[in-house]
Order: structure tokens, then sequence, then C-alpha cells
């Protein structure tokens, strides 16, 4: 796909070809979801990217060419876009400039997040346990799916392991009797000071990150988001405690060595691709 440079300049043919071949690709994305949805069937692994960040696949179907980039041509379809500006006669371009001073807050706080994950050396090693402490000594799970050691060898796990979560939008679900468990007690202020790139839900969270930057963020880099946290969600529940071999997901199983190594494997993996986002994201908005 093309990557375009700030003060570039499109041709109607140009960025209507780039805006609808995004939108297929974000059609392809995300179209066994809307299949299933149609049928109000759900998916436990999936419907993750549609439920808990409340985004509907619409929005992954909206392209933006970023800051910069004069779409020549689109004055009259996206000058009452919000955040878009008409250009001398009949063209127009993101408004990042009125983005940056409305959504200042937004804009600083996103971006400052980014910047201190970016800048922060990774931890590996956590093995995934948040989803087990989300079921520790519980009676309930979070899916209704059966839990692959049972209830008694999953807290077996949890209680042999040490859980060094730092996230904490996952550190927020566990179980009352995990809390006390984990090295550090989490807060959502404390959220800029420990986020770091090794963390699966860190990354995760990049794609919100890129949609709450909105128009700023240009279109291919929405789509890496996307694909990047599917990939994460995968291996966050191929690693839980969750039994979901019913559903084509054979378990990377954290509580043997082998398992382990294999989990910090892609974490680590899954982290580069992260950082490489993460930066990419900052130089075209101008963090």
């Amino acid at each position: 796909m093309l990557r375009l440079s700030e003060r570039a300049r499109l041709a109607p043919e140009v960025w209507r070809d780039m805006s609808d071949a995004h939108a297929e690709r974000a059609d392809e994305l995300t179209e066994a979801h809307r299949r299933r949805a149609s049928r109000a069937e759900k998916h436990p692994v999936e419907d993750f990217l549609f439920t808990y960040y409340s985004y509907k696949p619409a929005i992954l179907r909206r392209w933006h060419p970023g800051p910069g980039v004069v779409l020549e041509g689109a004055g009259r379809e996206r000058g009452g876009w919000r955040w878009y500006t008409t250009v001398g006669v009949g063209d127009a371009r993101v408004a990042d400039e009125q983005f940056r001073e409305e959504r200042g807050s937004l804009y600083r706080g996103v971006t400052g997040l980014l910047r201190a994950t970016r800048d922060r050396a990774g931890v590996f090693g956590c093995f995934g346990l948040h989803e087990w402490a989300m079921v520790y000594r519980s009676d309930e799970t979070r899916h209704e799916i059966p839990l692959r050691l049972g209830a008694a060898g999953t807290d077996a796990v949890v209680d042999a392991h040490d859980l060094r979560c730092t996230h904490f939008d996952a550190f927020r679900f566990f179980t009352p009797e995990a809390v006390p468990r984990n090295r550090e007690a989490l807060d959502r202020d404390g959220a800029v000071g420990r986020e770091q790139p090794g963390c699966l839900h860190a990354g995760m969270d990049v794609y919100k990150w890129v949609l709450k930057l909105g128009p700023l963020v240009p279109g291919h880099l929405l789509i890496d988001a996307f694909i990047l946290a599917r990939d994460i969600r995968e291996l966050d529940m191929r690693a839980s405690p969750y039994d979901l071999r019913d559903w084509g997901y054979s378990p990377v199983p954290i509580e043997t060595a082998e398992g382990k190594a294999e989990y910090v494997r892609q974490q680590r993996l899954l982290s580069a691709r992260g950082q490489e986002l993460r930066t990419a994201v900052l130089t075209v908005v101008g963090g």
C-alpha cells in the first residue's frame, strides 16, 4: 500500500482508489464477525476487539490520508467531515492543527502514553497469567468455556507463580483473592509510569489509541493496529486457562517450561511489532 508523505497531493482517482481499497480490506477483516453478529452468535476470541473496545466494524472502513495530505476534488465530500478543512477551490485535507487544539488533552494524553511505552524497556515473563488471575478461586469465569485444567488446577498454577501484571485494565479484573498476589497494586493514574511494550494488552490498546487520534492517523496504520490487536488477542487466549480447542485454538501451556518459552518467544515478536507501530504513529501525528 502507498505510504504518504506530508505535503503530498493526491488526484481524485488516486485517493478514491486508496479509500476503496482500504474499505475492502476492512470488510475482509471484519466479515466473519459481522456474519456472526447477524445471527447473534458469539466468539470468545474475536469478539473482544468489538466488545471490549466498543468500536463497531464500520469505523475501520473510514480511510484518512493523515496530516498534510491534500485530497484534490474532495472539498464537497470531505469538507463537511469533522476535523477536515477545505483547501483552495474544491480540495480538502485533515485539519490536524484544529484537532490538536480542540482535543488537546486527549492528544497529549494519547501521544504521551504511546511515547512513554515505546521508550520503556519491555518486561517479558508474565506468561499471560492475568487471565488466570481473573478466575482465581472463583466459581465464575469470564467465558462460557471450560477451564483446561479445571478450577483446582487453574488455582494451583496461580499459586505456583509470581503475578507481575503491569496493565491496570487487566489488573482491575483480577478476583479479590488474586489482587494481593500481584507484585504491586495498580491504578489508572499510574498507567503512564508503568505501561511497557512487553505487555500484550498494551499492544492491543494501540488500536484504541489510534482510533482516538481519528483522522490524524493514516488508514494503513489503522489497519496495522487492528491486525496487531487481533494477533495479540489470539496469543492472549491461547495462553489463558480456557480450553479453546473446540474453537480451533491449540493451547500455549504456560504451566510448562515449553509453554513458557513459546509464550515469551511470541510475546517478543508481538512487542517488536507494537514498538514499530507506536513509532510510526507518533511520527505521523507529531507526538
